[in-house]
């Protein structure tokens, strides 16, 4: 027999997205019903950024006993249980998922629902036996990997990001077709932890990061076995499991024993019956407004579903972003300037707001570069962790966008999101006072760099300079 239920929220996905805003609308009073029907988590935590950083922490831990004689201790040759990794990522991520489990969500007064969920009307919602009516409705149902129809393909074994991490045995020679951050993430990390590896490429690795800091990711990864093929073109895929033949476009052909397929995501429409709704939808998922509301305008979709950038702090920003109008009637718009992101090789690369080709297509002369070198910072030198650098593009004084590629990359980019996100002055962050010494000094430095020749190449200072030199007693 069906359910009836009333609510003043439903949330449909709980991925990243759908438990910030049922976590959130609950604490705060409102009633909430949660709908999952796989995992508690979503992608993130069970296939995603858990996991993958969980793989990436063991190869650089393999990583450094090759390189540590410059450190005074011998290069060793590590000795890697390929499932003894993965058995290190699933505790991983069985210590993260209590965070996002039912019980913790049943505990903040969310009902939770393991179904799918299934548009019947613009405000009501099945899901198995359940039919729910929501003043407002969230939809994160998130993304899944883009698996493209490439001949043959059907009939070869391959991994997504969905099924790697449940291998035990090392591949041999992973093929990994897609040269964007996933694929060159796992590509990086699997070399170092003993496989061969060869990136299939249709056009550009990184295509959308500046190519001068993009180009020394690559060469790092080169430098440590990794095969970059780009402008392969995937046209046929054939073998069998444990040899597998990729053949470009061009006649190229590229053989391994495993296939990795990192060609990007799409989002997950099939099972929500929108139309019922009247939600509109986009090649990218659904059409959102910049409130974050779909076509209907008591539905709002935000993370993944939305067709924007795919990470998982956009998805809590958002959910942040439509608790206001859900829960206080106030508008609230989502801005993308102060967005960064970060591919996590090594060295990181790390971007947010514009790279230097828009801001000087958006700013042209206006437009000044400040930067700062890696191999000036005494704890990189310490470290032995001196390729890197970082250009911050300046527009009237205001930072519109920085680039940074080395160590801890992910991590520095942070505070120029925030100045963005506050339209704060280049005086204010050098302003800034970082202990010393870290990796925080390279931002200093690069918001110092920009008021340099300013100061001390100005004959107008020097003069000034001189003669309040003269006046003081």
């Amino acid at each position: 027999m069906t359910q009836a239920i009333k609510t003043d929220v439903l949330v449909i996905g709980a991925g990243s997205a759908g438990l910030s805003v049922a976590a959130g609308a609950s604490q705060m009073g409102a009633g909430v019903v949660l709908l999952e029907g796989h995992e508690m988590g979503g992608d993130c935590l069970n296939y995603g950024c858990v996991p993958s950083k969980a793989l990436i922490a063991s190869a650089k831990s393999a990583h450094a006993r090759t390189v540590s004689a410059p450190m005074g201790i011998a290069n060793q040759t590590p000795v890697v249980d390929y499932a003894a990794v993965m058995d290190h990522v699933a505790q991983v991520i069985a210590r993260i998922a209590p965070v996002d489990s039912q019980e913790r969500f049943e505990g903040l007064g969310v009902r939770v629902i393991r179904e799918y969920g299934r548009f019947l009307s613009p405000t009501q919602v099945q899901a198995g036996d359940h039919v729910i009516t929501a003043r407002r409705i969230v939809i994160a149902t998130g993304s899944s990997p883009l698996v493209p129809p490439i001949p043959g393909l059907d009939g070869v074994p391959y991994l997504t990001n969905e099924t790697l991490f449940d291998l035990r045995d090392r591949p041999e020679h992973l093929l990994i077709i897609g040269g964007g951050p996933i694929g060159l993430e796992m590509a990086q990390a699997h070399v170092r932890l003993g496989s061969k590896v060869t990136v299939i490429e249709g056009d550009v690795p990184l295509a959308k990061d500046d190519p001068e800091f993009a180009s020394e990711v690559l060469d790092a990864l080169r430098n440590e076995g990794v095969v970059i093929e780009q402008g392969a073109m995937a046209a046929e895929i054939r073998g069998e499991a444990g040899a597998i033949e990729v053949a470009s476009g061009d006649g190229r052909v590229f053989r391994g024993t495993h296939l990795l397929m990192a060609v990007g995501r799409k989002a997950n429409t099939e099972r929500l019956n929108l139309q019922a709704a009247g939600i509109e939808t986009t090649r990218n998922g659904i059409k959102v407004d910049a409130r974050m509301r779909t076509s209907n305008r008591r539905v709002f979709a935000i993370g993944d579903i939305a067709g924007g950038l795919q990470f998982t702090h956009v998805a809590g920003y958002q959910a942040g972003i439509i608790l206001r109008p859900i829960l206080f009637g106030l508008p609230a718009r989502a801005g993308i300037s102060h967005i960064p992101w970060a591919t996590y090789t090594d060295p990181e690369l790390a971007q947010v707001g514009l790279t230097e080709a828009q801001a000087r297509a958006r700013h042209g002369d206006s437009v000044e570069i400040a930067g700062f070198a890696y191999d000036e910072n005494d704890r990189a030198i310490a470290e032995r962790r001196t390729t890197g650098r970082i250009k911050v593009m300046v527009v009237r004084g205001r930072p519109v966008g920085a680039t940074i590629v080395g160590h801890r990359a992910g991590d520095l980019i942070s505070l120029w999101s925030l100045a963005i996100a506050g339209n704060l002055r280049m005086s204010q962050v050098a302003g800034m006072v970082a202990p010393y010494p870290t990796y925080g000094e390279i931002n200093k430095r690069a918001a110092g760099a920009y008021f340099s020749p300013r100061l001390f190449d100005n004959p107008r200072v020097k003069q000034v300079v001189g003669l309040v030199q003269k006046w003081l007693p």
